[in-house]
């Protein structure tokens, strides 16, 4: 068997096991990959290493961030207990190996006057600017993954209800609210401006491209980056970035924290909980910036 049939043997477990998404599965492979390249460069295989060649291996990557470090060793954490829970090795070659320390950064995020320039970029005289402009909105509205936002079918949308039925990571399910704004232009996107995209074909994506098809991750983030520029937002904008405004404008207003956990899709609380630290940081800037002794 060569490596590449025990990583995507590996792989195939945990989807079975674990629902992982097709994202999360293409990280591992990357991951597992170089890991490969380099015990094969020196004529060894996945299953033949040992602590040692996993300590050369981190010495090989002093170059690399401290967070692509850790990235890659949980990776190699994971694939080389299920080896050893399957009796395929003698021993764990990751046993008493840490992954390096890793400070908990904020992430970033928009100002509510920033959202406004932002969803007010595109032109919405045209059926593919409304089209970004309902993305835009719908994005800011629940807070959806890039992935499950130029995902969504019309079949996962309740124009009637005021929402959407969202499928994210883990294969599980939740039910998002879309707000009134959202939902005004969604209601009147697909009245006309969709059709006119489609331009007589059908097609089960609630936002597709001039082709038809559902516009892919890279798509909509070209598309945002451009958006961000002309609204004269100078730092870098991401679709993440809008989920992490719409989690933090929430927390802001008094949302509380296990209603924005539901929303987001989070299977853990905790990782909800870095946006106390940027409302908390938020607080501190409004703060010095505002009281006469700040």
């Amino acid at each position: 068997m060569t490596d590449a049939d025990t990583i995507e043997g590996f792989l195939d477990s945990l989807w079975m096991e674990q629902g992982l998404s097709e994202n999360t599965l293409k990280a591992y492979r990357a991951d597992l990959t170089h890991f490969a390249r380099f015990v094969n460069a020196r004529r060894l295989g996945l299953l033949d290493v040992e602590r040692g060649h996993v300590l050369d291996y981190l010495v090989s990557m002093l170059e690399a961030s401290p967070r692509t470090t850790a990235r890659r060793l949980s990776a190699l954490r994971r694939f080389y207990s299920h080896q050893s829970r399957a009796g395929l090795i003698g021993s764990d070659p990751m046993d008493r190996i840490d992954a390096p320390r890793l400070g908990r950064p904020l992430p970033e995020t928009l100002t509510e006057a920033e959202v406004e320039s932002l969803l007010g970029a595109p032109d919405v005289d045209t059926a593919l600017g409304f089209r970004d402009r309902t993305m835009l909105e719908v994005l800011y509205a629940t807070g959806l993954r890039v992935s499950e936002l130029v995902g969504l079918g019309i079949s996962q949308v309740s124009l009637r209800q005021g929402l959407v039925r969202v499928t994210g990571k883990g294969g599980r399910e939740r039910l998002v609210p879309l707000g009134e704004e959202a939902l005004d232009w969604l209601e009147r996107f697909v009245r006309g401006p969709r059709a006119e995209i489609l331009n007589g074909r059908t097609a089960e994506a609630v936002f597709p491209s001039r082709l038809g098809a559902a516009m892919t991750r890279q798509g909509f983030w070209l598309l945002i980056k451009r958006y961000a520029a002309r609204a004269g937002i100078v730092r870098t904008v991401t679709p993440h970035t809008l989920r992490h405004a719409f989690a933090t404008h929430l927390l802001n207003h008094g949302a509380d924290l296990r209603v924005i956990q539901l929303l987001l899709g989070h299977r853990d609380i905790s990782t909800t909980q870095i946006y106390t630290h940027v409302a908390r940081e938020r607080l501190r800037s409004l703060h010095a910036e505002h009281h006469p002794r700040g």
